[in-house]
């Protein structure tokens, strides 16, 4: 099993990110280094946290291992004996050989910090570049980069002014690149706390929360108020977008040296914008007929990088909306539902999408019911209770990791626990659970945080290039301070246990934070204290009602605005459902009517065309008699009329569309 553990993580994790990549991301439309940048970023943050476990289990065997060759042994079969006491030191069945490791952490580790500092923010300029070439883009991001990269050379080049003026310090190459990572680790323990005390506290409460089906749904009403202005403004940015490239694409003709550059930007529009745009050309007149000022290309690159950043907002909010419309119509019916007496599941419009079988099969109507009536918000609420637990567990371990005698960190006390027993299983079950939950406290408000529209990762295949790649950032520089916060809580770090012993494979990559004692004495204990004030600030949503004061708003219960908006996301819901249920209604009696008179209209056509042949024969026959041509006409007269009743569509005269909006009406029909 040596190495056996470690291979079938490398695959599971790695299919896991790709899994995530594909939910966010669009592999068809976008560009495939951004695709390939962004799921190596992921894919090596993931892996650090599945394979950290491993790294500790094989440490502790290590170091019995070592306490055992430090005193009289004999060596039994696949385990260690001592001699006076007769201790067994069991190999895990996890057990990773020495050396590959070590090699392992520094390949991750480093290609981690190449893509998050130097890789991956040339790309981000390149994704929102506007240009028309490999060449213009590239000179575009370097243009940009240059204050960011200039930026990092200045401070690195006056620290090793001052390392080399002063006489004091005798720094070798080891200790440069220790201080290299301690100054990237502490950049990304900063950032790391912010993030992990916002999801320790809301994590538990949006569990706690979704229980409560009147709070989802009020919610979901204050999204579609706000998704709707957010709509309404992407729509009206595109116009006046397309507008401009209307204008664009009529001054600049068919022989213009731009004109390739302006066919670029057309591929970038939508469909019905370039058949709009299409048929309003004149591409027979010369460019240098007419006195006019055309644009130059700087002024088209500007032009390009917002077609496609419009465009892209565009089509999210047009999906955001329909996915919010099939949640809020499914949350209207789990209340509807609550209620029933038959208990079987009612839904009020039919999926649009094609279900499984299988699935269909095992989740019947009554499976649904009893799931979403009764058992989820019950399922949601212990959920919630034992993801408080693990919350007020983290929070106590960050403020007490520092101290060793008594051992007051919870974290380390159960690995400790298990080490005397060499229980690896327990060990390794231990530690997974808790960095994997430190990580989904820090990795989901990544994916919640929204930054204007310049950073939002958005699920269905929404999410625009740049944003993917800056997520992919910040999970490069906030893997390692993770791991290293995590192996603090577990006392596995030799710099907060104060003991001589075997350090993990991973610290040993780190280097010996002792090169900075202010770093490793001070900001690395005391700060992770700091986390205790953020849960409280967001247990009292401190951040949302100062958001909410500025003039952003924020879903608030006591807030007048939260309820205005609420309104109006109900009434917009309410107008969507009637459109939704005219339209149904609309085919449902077309199906009706060809149902109906489809068979009959058919045997009448039948009956027609055999009258017609009839008819026909006997004209021939009868040449002298002039109704023939009386008797054809009637025939096509009556088939005529036959078509038109086919192509008929019944009216619908409803009561309750009397008192509609004549703009809705317009809209359904």
């Amino acid at each position: 099993m040596s190495g056996a553990a470690l291979g079938l993580e490398i695959v599971f994790v790695f299919f896991l990110a790709l899994f995530l990549l594909h939910r966010y991301g669009d592999f068809k439309k976008q560009h495939r280094l951004v695709i390939i940048a962004t799921l190596l970023a992921w894919y090596l943050c993931f892996l650090i946290v599945f394979i950290l476990p491993l790294d500790v289990s094989t440490t502790i065997y290590n170091r019995c291992k070592l306490a055992v060759n430090s005193s009289p042994a004999e060596s039994n079969g696949s385990y260690v004996t001592l001699a006076p006491s007769k201790q067994k030191c069991f190999k895990p069945w996890s057990y990773i050989p020495n050396g590959i490791m070590p090699i392992f952490w520094r390949v991750v580790y480093w290609t981690s910090q190449f893509l998050t500092w130097i890789l991956l923010p040339f790309m981000q300029s390149y994704a929102r570049s506007g240009g028309f070439s490999i060449t213009g883009k590239i000179k575009t991001a370097l243009i940009e980069n240059a204050i960011y990269y200039g930026t990092y050379l200045l401070i690195f080049g006056a620290f090793l002014i001052y390392v080399a003026v002063n006489p004091n310090f005798n720094l070798q190459w080891n200790q440069l690149q220790t201080i290299g990572i301690a100054a990237a680790n502490t950049w990304g323990l900063f950032l790391l706390v912010l993030l992990l005390g916002y999801g320790l506290v809301e994590i538990p409460r949006s569990h706690w929360n979704g229980a409560k089906r009147g709070y989802l749904l009020m919610k979901t009403y204050f999204k579609a108020a706000k998704l709707m202005t957010e709509k309404a403004d992407a729509e009206e940015n595109l116009e006046d977008i397309m507008e401009e490239v209307r204008k664009v694409s009529e001054s600049i003709k068919y022989n213009h040296p731009l004109r390739k550059c302006v066919d670029t930007i057309l591929k970038k529009c939508p469909t019905e914008y370039q058949e709009r745009m299409g048929r309003n050309m004149d591409d027979y007149e010369d460019f240098d007929e007419r006195q006019n000022s055309y644009p130059s290309e700087k002024s088209l690159v500007k032009l390009h990088k917002q077609v496609i950043y419009s465009v892209q907002r565009h089509r999210r909010t047009q999906v955001q909306w329909q996915i919010l419309l099939e949640q809020a119509f499914y949350l209207e019916d789990v209340a509807k539902n609550e209620t029933s007496a038959t208990r079987q599941f009612v839904h009020t419009f039919h999926s649009q999408e094609p279900e499984n079988k299988i699935i269909q099969y095992f989740y019947t109507p009554t499976v649904e019911w009893y799931w979403e009536c009764l058992l989820r918000p019950w399922f949601y609420r212990v959920l919630a209770v034992v993801l408080a637990t693990f919350s007020v567990i983290v929070v106590w371990s960050e403020c007490t990791f520092f101290s060793t005698k008594p051992v007051l960190s919870l974290f380390a006390v159960f690995i400790q626990l298990a080490e005397k027993t060499y229980n690896y299983i327990y060990i390794e079950m231990a530690c997974f659970l808790t960095i994997f939950f430190l990580s989904i406290c820090v990795y989901s408000t990544v994916f919640r945080i929204r930054v204007f529209n310049y950073y939002y990762l958005a699920s269905h295949h929404q999410t625009d290039a740049y944003s993917l790649l800056f997520s992919g950032m910040l999970f490069c520089r906030l893997t390692p301070p993770l791991c290293l916060n995590f192996l603090g809580l577990t006392h596995m770090d030799s710099t907060i246990s104060h003991k001589n012993t075997q350090p993990t494979a991973y610290t040993s990559i780190m280097g010996s934070m002792r090169v900075l004692t202010f770093i490793a004495d001070g900001f690395y204990i005391y700060y992770p204290m700091l986390v205790v004030i953020l849960c409280i600030a967001t247990y009292f949503s401190l951040g949302t009602r100062c958001l909410n004061l500025l003039g952003f708003q924020q879903f608030m219960g006591d807030s007048e605005m939260t309820s205005d908006l609420i309104d109006e996301g109900k009434e917009l819901i309410k107008r969507e459902k009637r459109k939704r249920q005219r339209q149904e209604e609309g085919e449902n009696r077309r199906r009706e009517w060809k149902e109906r008179y489809g068979n009959r209209d058919d045997s009448t056509r039948n009956r027609a065309v055999h009258t017609d042949q009839k008819e026909s024969s006997f004209s021939e026959t009868n040449t002298s008699r002039p109704l023939s041509k009386y008797t054809r006409s009637n025939g096509r007269t009556e088939r005529d009329r036959i078509e038109l009743l086919q192509d008929a569509e019944p009216l619908d005269f409803n009561a309750d569309s009397i008192n509609d909006d004549p703009l809705e009406l317009d809209s359904g029909r």
